[in-house]
C-alpha cells in the first residue's frame, strides 16, 4: 500500500481550481478506484460521472495528467504514485461541476443523422443475406462505447468550439461510417456528411484514433472512406461529366 496525491478538478462553468487529496493507494486499483477513495473519506461532494467500471459504458472519461483516458481502465500501476497525479474533466464540453461535463452535444448531433433503411429482403426465403467480410467491417465501428474521447482530442472542435455547428466530429462518422458501408441500406447520405456532417474540416490528424479505448481505426477506416466517397460524388470530374451526360449520379 502506498500513498497518492491526486490533484482533483474543483469547480463548475464559474471557475473552479485543483484541490490536493493525499489517500492510500491499494494493489491493483485504477484511477477510478482512487477517485472514489476521495469521495468516500475527504470529499463527499465530488462530482464524477461512472457506471459499468468494466470499460464499456465509455461514462468515467477525464483527463488524467493531462491524457484522455477512461479512469476505470487507468491502472494506478501505470502512472509515477511518487509525483502528484491530476484528475481534470475533458476539455471540449461544457463544465457542469468538478468532473462532470455536459456531453449533450454529441447526442445531438446524432439525432440529426438519417436512420438506416433496409433494403426489401435479398434472399429467395424472403431473409436477408449479407457477405462475412461486409458483416466483419460494420462490427468494428458497432464497437464504439460512447466515451467521447475522440470527440474530446478533436482540435476542429477543441480549439475551435465556434466549428460545433458546423462539426458533428469523429464518434459520428464512425456512426455514418457503419450506415453507409453496411450492405443492406438503401440511403444516401453524402450530401449530409458533406454539408451537415462538415467532414471536410476534417485533416485526419488522427488523434481521435489514438485515444479510442476500443481500438477503432477511426481515420482509416470510417473518415477516409466516408472522404473518399464524397470526393467521388462532387469532385470527380469524369464522374460529373456522365451525371450532367446521362442524368444519373
Amino acid at each position: 500500500m502506498a500513498q497518492v496525491t491526486l490533484q482533483v478538478f474543483r469547480g463548475d462553468a464559474n471557475g473552479g481550481e485543483f484541490v490536493d487529496y493525499t489517500v492510500e493507494v491499494d494493489e491493483g486499483q485504477v484511477v477510478l478506484d482512487v477517485v472514489h477513495t476521495v469521495q468516500a473519506t475527504q470529499a463527499a461532494d465530488l462530482a464524477v460521472r461512472w457506471n459499468c467500471k468494466a470499460g464499456k459504458c465509455g461514462s468515467c472519461s477525464a483527463e488524467v495528467n493531462g491524457k484522455p483516458l477512461l479512469m476505470c481502465m487507468t491502472r494506478m500501476s501505470t502512472l509515477d504514485v511518487s509525483q502528484p497525479i491530476s484528475i481534470a474533466p475533458i476539455k471540449t464540453f461544457p463544465l457542469i461541476r468538478d468532473l462532470v461535463t455536459d456531453v449533450s452535444f454529441n447526442y445531438e448531433a446524432a439525432s440529426q443523422i438519417p436512420a438506416f433503411a433496409p433494403c426489401a429482403p435479398n434472399a429467395d426465403d424472403g431473409t436477408y443475406r449479407m457477405m462475412q467480410q461486409d458483416v466483419e467491417r460494420g462490427q468494428e465501428f458497432r464497437k464504439c462505447i460512447e466515451c467521447f474521447l475522440c470527440q474530446n482530442v478533436c482540435h476542429v472542435i477543441r480549439d475551435h468550439p465556434e466549428n460545433k455547428p458546423n462539426f458533428l466530429g469523429p464518434r459520428q462518422f464512425v456512426h455514418l461510417a457503419e450506415l453507409e458501408m453496411h450492405p443492406l441500406d438503401t440511403a444516401d447520405r453524402t450530401e449530409f456528411i458533406r454539408k451537415t456532417g462538415g467532414i471536410a474540416y476534417c485533416n485526419i490528424t488522427k488523434c481521435c484514433t489514438e485515444v479510442c479505448p476500443e481500438s477503432i481505426h477511426i481515420t482509416d477506416n470510417a473518415i477516409i472512406p466516408l472522404k473518399e466517397r464524397i470526393a467521388d460524388k462532387y469532385y470527380d470530374p469524369f464522374r460529373w461529366i456522365f451525371s450532367k451526360l446521362t442524368g444519373r449520379d
